[in-house]
């Protein structure tokens, strides 16, 4: 496929996108409904002791994440996207079911685990997916439309606390009714669903791809990858912090109820994530016109505007204050959540894409289920939030030092690695 596609082909790209969409918003509805349900869970599950306990809740779900993320990758690299996409999808929604139905402090941790493994599978293989399908023109604006399906879910899961709270429904209802839309959805997406055509060598066999050994060192020896890495990993873990924590963070300061507080501290991250998101994706396409850096200036911008976000959420005296720089902090995100993928396909072949994702997520996840333990212990410890928070920011300048180090070569990699 190439831009000049038939308007065939157009569609068919936009339609893997907006099938995408639902499974990028399950995948994360069931992260923001842990969240917020917190209290509850913990109310129903005495043998969670402490904050700490909590943290390795949600560290054992990004640490496995973590761990599989690679071979996920790989294995959507080597050989199907979408059956990587769709059995991930139908075993995401089995373990959802299952943690609906946790007892114990033990159980829930080991279903957060399973949890990762499903999931693992997914975001790799759904983001090469796209880039496949779109090139240059489309590409970001394309996976920005797909990263609004993880943001609406995160806003759905911002409700949950309602209906935690709720006596006719709970916690353990909203798992259940999850996992059971998603066991529906997986049929239809796996039928629905298409590869995009595999690279043909100059005598019009199929290229085969590289073996693990081989997809790990080219992307180890591409310096531009590894810039791209660390990129990838340091604002999330202010990211991961204020997705997981945040609903609690506010209930706790302002006083507000479990959902009053899930829907102050997820709502207005997300519909900005959102917002940020889609003029992320618009600014980088219209910039790429102009010069082959255009990616890396627009995601600079999210970075930019992480730095005041950051550190007016840590000192914010009322929740009014509180949810305006988690605004500006939801739209520098997008601009950034956008573009990963789409600078990824710069400096990689098609072939090692969904493989170097599931790298990124793999020093990511882990620096992020880190960041979640550390939280809960900082807190336990009663550190202040502006302390935790200013080195959050702290952690973004340096960032935008970072990818403006990143030097593609052009709109993309294409069959050439770039070194």
């Amino acid at each position: 496929m190439n831009e000049t596609s038939l308007p065939s082909a157009g569609r068919t790209a936009w339609l893997m996108v907006a099938l995408l969409v639902p499974v990028a918003l399950l995948n994360y509805l069931d992260r923001q409904m842990l969240a917020t349900m917190k209290a509850s869970m913990v109310a129903d599950i005495p043998s969670i002791a402490n904050k700490a306990d909590w943290g390795i809740v949600l560290g054992s779900f990004k640490w496995v994440y973590a761990a599989l993320s690679p071979i996920g990758g790989y294995i959507a690299d080597r050989f199907s996207r979408r059956h990587v996409i769709s059995f991930s999808l139908l075993a995401w929604s089995l373990v959802t079911w299952w943690t609906g139905h946790v007892g114990s402090f033990h159980e829930l941790v080991a279903a957060r685990a399973l949890m990762g493994v499903s999931e693992a599978f997914y975001i790799p293989a759904a983001l090469a997916l796209i880039t496949d399908f779109h090139l240059g023109r489309t590409r970001s604006r394309a996976v920005g439309l797909h990263q609004t399906g993880i943001y609406i879910g995160l806003i759905l899961g911002g409700f949950a606390g309602y209906v935690a709270e709720s006596p006719s429904l709970g916690w353990t209802w909203a798992f259940s009714a999850a996992g059971i839309v998603g066991v529906v959805y997986a049929f239809p997406l796996f039928f629905l669903l298409k590869n995009p055509p595999r690279p043909a060598a100059a005598d019009g066999s199929l290229v085969a791809g590289p073996s693990p050994l081989a997809a790990l060192g080219s992307l180890l020896g591409n310096r531009h990858f590894i810039l791209l890495v660390l990129y990838f990993t340091l604002p999330a873990i202010a990211g991961w912090v204020v997705r997981d924590w945040m609903p609690e963070v506010v209930r706790e300061r302002y006083g507000l109820s479990q959902g009053d507080a899930g829907l102050s501290a997820v709502l207005s991250v997300q519909i900005a994530s959102i917002l940020g998101s889609l003029l992320g994706g618009w600014t980088a396409d219209r910039w790429m016109r102009r010069t082959h850096r255009g990616r890396i200036y627009a995601s600079a911008i999210g970075m930019v505007l992480f730095l005041p976000a950051l550190i007016g959420v840590g000192r914010s005296e009322t929740v009014v204050f509180a949810v305006s720089f988690l605004v500006l902090f939801g739209i520098g995100w997008g601009f950034f959540d956008t573009n990963n993928m789409p600078i990824l396909s710069q400096i990689a072949r098609p072939e090692l894409r969904a493989t170097g994702y599931g790298l990124m997520n793999f020093v990511s996840i882990s620096a992020g289920g880190f960041a979640d333990w550390s939280f809960g212990h900082l807190r336990d410890q009663k550190v202040a939030h502006s302390t935790i928070f200013d080195t959050f920011a702290g952690i973004a300048l340096l960032s935008v030092v970072i990818v403006l180090l990143i030097r593609p070569r052009g709109a993309d990699a294409g069959r050439e690695e770039a070194q």
